[in-house]
Formats: structure tokens, sequence, C-alpha cells
């Protein structure tokens, strides 16, 4: 699932009017949490969700709206009606959506965002929200990392630069936070959304068989930059899986030894051979990647496991840190659900990485 803010980027080409709108607060039970944004044009929801069913049929008629007028609005849904209502939201909390009818006008900032991403460089997405009315509100923003300052009024950049420091060292995918400010004297108070924005992750799939295969698609789904080595040219191939953004044709073991490892790489090892499985792991157990997994049975896990330990190849933490037998416990049995209970579990890692 590719972020939004390139998604809106890559639909320029083929669209003219767009409107995009993001979650900025939620109470209580409500269908999505704030950051969650979607793409409208005048034929309604392209990209994205804010949530789906009542909320979202809503906001699709405020974004139709919003493309003729050019105006944005900042609106405030209440879920909590009562159970005869059968058109109505009955979650029981409360949601805002913000509705930027002008989104033309950050794209210089998105594609600031874009390089970024392209760079590997996290940042920190500021939108600045001056309400004059509930129905009428101005927005700004702006775009900023470690080295790159928006031209951010300085009162409000001295309150905002430490949190987006502590935003970025805190390294949360999900973090989004809220701050009002005002110039002193002046009215109205500005509602600054901040919202990070990390390069995605980095997926290694060594091995191009059927569950690399399967995984690659998935992952890919997943907002994974996906790179799949195997030593055979007829299955590390853009025919085969062309969801992959980098194919090595390579010894696996060489290849993964070769490949710069980071603290947001991932490592699935689903080779065709215990051999190339064994060289695989060797290459990378000692790194400090964000996730190792190997498939195989107790017995073959065990059996590397214990190679491993006699040769030195390995501490025993450093084995106990790798997921082996790879995946969630779903009882899987097709490769199609081999490859979901891998996902899954890399899922779960990287939304439990802070």
């Amino acid at each position: 699932m590719k972020n939004i803010y390139l998604q809106f980027l890559d639909l320029l080409s083929d669209k003219s009017n767009l409107v995009l709108a993001t979650v900025t607060s939620t109470f209580g039970s409500t269908p999505q949490k704030p950051g969650s944004s979607a793409i409208f044009d005048d034929s309604g929801l392209i990209a994205g969700t804010v949530g789906g069913g009542v909320v979202e049929r809503k906001v699709v008629k405020l974004a139709g709206e919003a493309i003729l007028s050019k105006k944005s609005s900042h609106c405030h849904f209440n879920l909590g009606n009562d159970i005869s209502k059968s058109d109505e939201a009955i979650c029981g909390g409360q949601i805002s959506v913000l509705i930027d009818g002008n989104i033309m006008n950050h794209k210089y900032v998105f594609e600031q965002l874009k390089k970024s991403m392209e760079d590997r460089i996290p940042g920190v997405l500021i939108t600045m929200v001056t309400a004059f009315t509930e129905d009428n509100v101005l927005i700004n923003r702006y775009w900023m990392t470690g080295t790159v300052i928006p031209p951010i009024p300085d009162t409000f950049l001295e309150k905002i630069e430490p949190v987006v420091i502590t935003m970025l060292e805190g390294g949360n995918q999900s973090d989004y936070r809220e701050l009002e400010l005002k110039i002193p004297d002046e009215e109205p108070s500005s509602l600054f959304f901040l919202e990070a924005v990390f390069p995605p992750s980095k997926l290694v799939i060594a091995g191009a068989g059927h569950v690399g295969r399967a995984l690659a698609h998935l992952a890919d789904m997943l907002d994974f930059v996906v790179t799949v080595i195997d030593d055979r040219p007829e299955f590390a191939c853009i025919e085969n899986i062309p969801e992959a953004s980098n194919l090595i044709v390579s010894d696996i073991g060489q290849a993964i030894e070769d490949l710069k490892k980071t603290k947001d790489t991932y490592i699935v090892i689903v080779t065709h051979g215990h051999k190339d499985d064994a060289a695989a792991l060797k290459s990378c157990i000692r790194s400090e990647v964000a996730y190792i997994g190997m498939i195989g049975s107790k017995v073959k896990i065990a059996a590397i496991r214990e190679n491993f330990i006699r040769n030195g190849w390995a501490t025993i933490g450093q084995w106990e840190a790798v997921h082996t037998p790879i995946g969630l416990e779903i009882k899987s049995r097709t490769v199609a659900e081999i490859a979901l209970s891998i996902a899954a579990q890399l899922v779960l890692v990287r939304n439990s990485t802070k």
C-alpha cells in the first residue's frame, strides 16, 4: 500500500480535480485513527480510506463539494447514534476530518517528501490549519527533516521543532500529533497536525520459489520495498515476481553478505535447499536488522541450530532472535497461507518497532 502522498503525485497526470481528506482526531470507538487519509476525485474515492461506511459516504459528499468550491473544511462527526438509525454510524465515538480542497497548492511539499523517501530520509509532514469557520479553513503544509527546516514563523517553529525531533528519534511510523498554537495578541489560533513519515521498510527474500513469490506479492501491498535473491535466473526474473523492486541472480549467501543491512531491513529465508538456507542465515544472523526469519521443519531447524552454535557462527541469543519456524501460527497448509503467516509476522514486528 503506497504512501498516500506519493499516490497523489502519481495521480496528478491522470486527474486534475483531487481532494485529500485526513482523519485529524478521534474520540472513543471510531473506524480509523488520526493520520488515515484518502484521495477523492469527482467520481468518488480513488485511494486510501478515512474509515468506510457512513463516515466515508459523508466525506465523499463533502469532497465533491470541495472540488467545485475549492474550499477546505474541518468537519466533525458524532458516531454515537441510536441503532434504530440505520443510515447513521453507531460506533459510539467522534471523528474529525480535514478536507483539503486546494491540494495542488501543496504539490511542492509532497515532492519534497517524495525526494526524502527516495533518499531514505525520514521526516514530518506539518499541516497548519487556521479555522475561520468549520466550513472555511486555511491550510498550509510544510515538510521537515533533521536537516530541512521549513519556512514556518519562528514563534511557531520554536514550539514545533522539539516535537519533530522527538518524533524522528522515536521511529514510530504511526506517530501523529496535534498542537494548538497562536501568535500573541493575534486571532485566531492555528492547529498544527504533525505526521511522521518514514521510508518504507526493506524486505529481502532469499528464495524465489512458490513461497517467495507469494510473499513478494503480499509484501508489496503492505508497503515493503522487496528484493528477491535466487541463484536460478528462471526464478529470479520479472516474469516470475513482478512485484519485486530488485531482483538479484547470484549465490544467495554471498548476495546477502554483500547487501547493505540496516535497522529497517527484514530478511526472509525460503530457499530451495537446506545448504542455501544455512548460507543465507550465516550471512545475516550477526547483523542488526529488524527481522530474520527462516522456514523449515523442527528437525531441520534443530540441526542448523546445533551447527551454528557448535561452529561459533552465532551466540544462543542471536539464534533465539531468529524467527524459526517462521510466521505466525495460523495452522498454514497451502503456499498462500504460509506466505500470509509470514507477512502477518512482518507487519507485527514492524508495527511493534519504535
